[in-house]
Parts: C-alpha cells; structure tokens; sequence
C-alpha cells in the first residue's frame, strides 16, 4: 500500500436505514421509514450520501425540519461525510407505501 494512502469501508445503507427509522413524522406515530418517505439512499465510494425522499403531503408544514433532520441524522454516522436530501412528489406518496410494521401500528391492517 503506498505511504498516505487511506482505504474507507463504504458505510452500510443498513446503517443509514437503522438511523432513519429514529426519525418520526410529528403528527403521525411512525418513523419516515416505515412510512415509506425514504425512496432511494445512494451512498458513493466518498462515504456521501444522497437520499431521495417524499412527504406525505406537498404542503407539510415540516417539511423543512424532516429534511434538516435526514441530513444531520444520517451525517452523524460514523464515517459518512456528507448527506444531500433531495425531496420528490413523484411517484406522491400514499398508504400502500407504508410497511407492513407501519400499516399495523396506524390500524390498517
């Protein structure tokens, strides 16, 4: 290996999911995840990460704090260096996107 040379282990998106789910949407008791806001993470070989996710409605009076929240949440994970949030409404969001742990705990199932 050549002096100054420095490998990085890629961070697992295991552990960036497993940090989004502490994320809850303050007007319904399930986390982001599980209520199926988060649509993609792109972690790149730099350990930055990109996540694209939705809101459960385009004028979410939120909005602004979920994504602070995303962003230094995900960017507390040892070894991630950076953390972009890019917010989208396409596909919009809707109930069949929750997971199954999701759907329990609000009653649908």
């Amino acid at each position: 290996m050549k002096k100054g040379f420095i490998m990085t282990k890629k961070v697992s998106e295991d552990i960036i999911v497993e940090k989004l789910k502490t994320i809850f949407d303050p007007e319904i008791p399930v986390n982001i995840y599980d209520l199926g806001l988060i649509y993609k993470i792109d972690v790149d070989d730099n350990n930055e990460v990109e996540v694209l996710m939705t809101l459960t409605a385009p004028n979410c009076p939120v909005a602004p704090q979920l994504v602070s929240d995303v962003t230094e949440n995900v960017k507390s994970i040892d070894g991630i260096n950076d953390c972009f949030v890019n917010l989208t409404f396409d596909p919009p969001w809707d109930q069949e996107m929750m997971s199954e742990e999701a759907k329990l705990e609000l009653g649908f199932l």
